[in-house]
């Protein structure tokens, strides 16, 4: 008991710590930024602080009120440190300060490729103490799908990060097959680091994108045909747009008519990462809970044990990784329920469309082609990551 008090002694300390750090920042952007003006001659970094004060230059610049340029700036901040949406409606009063997420960074040996064995399976165990408030209480414990950590209904409440429907959806879906993500592996935008964070907030910047708002689907081409025009210095093909379309429809799951922020920027974060990293760099991303699960998938699909499967498997195997609903039921003959079953909404589920117009000879050449275990895992690992979220959106749509 003693050694917990210490630990949360240290806790406030730092938090305190924090708290005087954060008021000395405020301090210092209330001040007139002349010897910033002065730097911008010479050579400029660009930091997520300078994207932030770009962000709320525009918003003072703009003919909204006061109070609307304060939420702006707070949106930017929130999205700059890694933190969700903080409703307006949640008591304050009794909370936990919550976390000071701490942004990735790169390492030199990234891009080499990890040592993940086939045979080999790892052992994953949750960890023993709440997360947050490093007290043991057994089953009273919900334990994250992703990660390793564990926590207490009530710790997540006073955090903020439990209300209304989520608080039923973890206790009912928590100790089953299908999970429940916790608020670090909810978020894929804490994936990205400091430098991929400024990109993305530059380019939502570009693109008139507002922090915290809903996107409706004439909002999300607008945005796309902006990003590749950046991008490619030209208009979007019909084919790219069609797919664009086609996201969208992924992002909004129950048909409201827009997609909501946090998936949004999660499909954002994901694309991001297949842009900017190669994807042995993603694969260190995956956790042993991920593996584990990637393992058994792969030794369900490799019924004659020779080390391969067939294309159209690994294809149909990406689907699977979005496990949202638990009254969902598998589609395929292959036994595959460690990783979930597969979306009825997802492409492969539907009997008509697109997947039913592959000619002969391409399915020819998707049953001939094979994939090893390495392969697998290259072609699966950002369907793995886009599958994190609670959410039952579809932050990364597989092809047909």
């Amino acid at each position: 008991m003693g050694v917990l008090m210490s630990r949360r002694q240290t806790v406030e300390k730092v938090q305190k710590v924090s708290l005087a750090v954060s008021a000395f920042k405020d301090g210092l952007r209330e001040q007139p930024s002349t010897r910033r003006r002065a730097e911008a001659g010479g050579t400029r970094r660009g930091t997520l602080e300078q994207a932030v004060q770009e962000g709320e230059e525009e918003a003072s610049a703009g003919p909204s009120q006061p109070e609307e340029g304060s939420a702006s700036k707070a949106a930017w901040e929130r999205l700059r440190d890694g933190r969700g949406v903080e409703p307006e409606e949640f008591d304050r009063a009794n909370r936990f300060t919550p976390p000071a997420f701490i942004r990735p960074k790169r390492e030199l040996h990234d891009d080499e490729p990890p040592d993940i064995s086939l045979e080999q399976r790892e052992q994953v165990l949750n960890d023993e103490m709440c997360e947050i408030c490093e007290v043991w209480t057994a089953e009273s414990l919900f334990p994250c799908r992703v990660c390793s950590r564990v926590y207490h209904d009530g710790c997540l409440r006073r955090m903020g990060y439990l209300q209304n429907d989520s608080a039923v959806e973890v206790t009912e879906t928590a100790h089953t097959e299908t999970g429940w993500s916790c608020y670090y592996c909810d978020n894929l935008n804490l994936l990205l680091t400091e430098e991929e964070m400024y990109s993305l907030m530059e380019t939502l910047q570009h693109c008139k994108i507002i922090p915290e708002t809903c996107l409706t689907l004439d909002d999300f081409l607008h945005y796309k045909h902006l990003v590749h025009k950046q991008q490619f210095e030209r208009p979007m093909a019909e084919v790219q747009e069609e797919q664009a379309a086609l996201q969208f429809s992924a992002l909004d799951p129950d048909k409201k008519g827009h997609i909501e922020w946090h998936d949004f920027l999660s499909h954002e974060s994901i694309q991001l990462l297949q842009k900017l990293r190669p994807q042995n760099a993603l694969l260190r991303l995956l956790t042993a809970k991920e593996r584990e699960r990637a393992r058994a998938a792969f030794l369900a699909l490799d019924q004659d044990s020779d080390g391969f499967i067939g294309e159209g498997e690994c294809r149909r195997a990406r689907h699977t990784w979005f496990r949202k609903h638990q009254k969902e039921t598998p589609s395929c003959n292959v036994s595959i329920s460690h990783v979930g079953p597969m979306s009825e909404s997802s492409p492969a589920s539907s009997s008509s469309g697109k997947s039913q117009e592959k000619t002969p000879l391409a399915m020819e050449q998707e049953e001939t082609r094979t994939i090893d275990w390495p392969g697998f895992l290259r072609e699966n690992v950002a369907y793995i990551l886009a599958a994190r979220p609670n959410s039952a959106a579809l932050h990364l749509q597989p092809p047909a």
